[in-house]
């Protein structure tokens, strides 16, 4: 069986699809426990978190980017 030409950018799409779920249920994660943490009282982490949660939303929107650039076909 013949693989496409497009084979390669098929498996980095699928890749970068992957770990943008992993990177959301991260988040989600990251999410509750600081809710959890906050209503018990320990305010402090509520900044730190933020914090991640930015750098993980960035991630997931550059490999967006990633995604949208791969998968759009060349025009010549």
């Amino acid at each position: 069986m013949a693989r496409t030409s497009n084979h390669g950018a098929l498996v980095a799409i699928d890749g970068a699809l992957a770990l943008i779920a992993i990177l959301l249920i991260v988040q989600m994660w990251l999410l509750s426990a600081t809710l959890e943490a906050f209503l018990a009282g320990r305010r402090g982490v509520a900044l730190p978190a933020a914090l991640v949660s930015a750098g993980l939303c960035g991630a997931c929107i550059a490999l967006g980017a990633f995604v949208r650039k791969i998968g759009h076909p060349r025009r010549v």
